[in-house]
């Protein structure tokens, strides 16, 4: 297997924002991994932390009364024994629900304090979810632990006019098009401020990943990250693609990749 710490073409891990500053791609456990069913828990956290996992993916939203919440369906009803959407549910409901009948709902601030040594990739789902995210990030001083996404274009640019350089942002679904369009050599404005662009392999029928993207971002400064790989064979092809984080639901299947490709453990 080819080794893939620091190879040539990929963008110096000293440069840029803390978040990214590693001579090895990022192994990322998307809500903690969901393969137990207990997907964005403190349990399936600190599960992905036991493994050696030190970058964690989850969602944000936002209860009624403001409480910022792990938790990617914008409703309880899929993953718990609760139901109803979270903004209209105060936390007082929503932490009565449990995931998976066991382990309930957690306040983000618990997950980041419960693990100082890890960093997050948080998908702001809600505009509601903002503002209390920026504020928490302001508070713990956490600003290099984390990189905020969202697929919606002018929400990861809010993010970044409130919260400015000190915040590490990916690319919206916008920026993404652009950036496979720039692949291509075609003259589409490429939105400014992010530092990484975190894609699915394939959307539909059109392949989003390969090198002349991959290209196109290191030649602009952008790491790649995919979303979400849960073969192995797949995850073993983007390495040595030459891409510069995956995120899988399948924890062990991952790590065991990476250490093929001796980029375990993560740093």
């Amino acid at each position: 297997m080819t080794n893939v710490r620091t190879p040539q073409g990929r963008p110096s891990p000293t440069a840029g924002h803390p978040f990214l500053a590693s001579t090895v791609p990022l192994a990322f456990a998307h809500r903690g991994g969901t393969a137990s069913g207990l997907e964005n828990t403190h349990a399936a956290f600190a599960r992905a932390v036991g493994l050696g996992y030190r970058y964690l993916e989850t969602d944000v939203h936002t209860t009624a009364d403001g409480a910022l919440v792990a938790f990617h369906d914008a409703t309880l009803d899929r993953t718990t024994d609760g139901s109803g959407p979270i903004a209209a549910l105060s936390w007082a409901e929503v932490s009565r629900a449990r995931v998976g009948g066991r382990e309930p709902v957690p306040l983000f601030a618990d997950l980041l304090r419960a693990f100082p040594g890890v960093r997050w990739n948080i998908d702001v789902k809600t505009e509601s979810a903002l503002v209390p995210l920026l504020e928490l990030l302001e508070r713990e001083s956490a600003w290099d632990r984390v990189c905020v996404g969202s697929f919606a274009e002018a929400r990861v640019a809010r993010a970044r006019a409130l919260a400015g350089p000190r915040l590490l942002t990916s690319l919206g679904t916008g920026g993404v098009l652009a950036l496979r369009m720039r692949s291509y050599r075609l003259p589409w404005r490429l939105p400014a401020g992010a530092g990484c662009a975190q894609v699915p392999e394939r959307h539909g029928r059109l392949r989003v990943v390969d090198r002349a993207f991959i290209a196109a971002a290191h030649a602009r400064g952008l790491r790649v990250h995919v979303w979400t790989v849960n073969d192995p064979d797949r995850a073993a092809a983007l390495l040595e693609l030459g891409v510069d984080g995956i995120m899988t639901d399948r924890l062990e299947m991952l790590r065991d990749v990476f250490a093929a490709h001796g980029a375990w453990p993560p740093e």
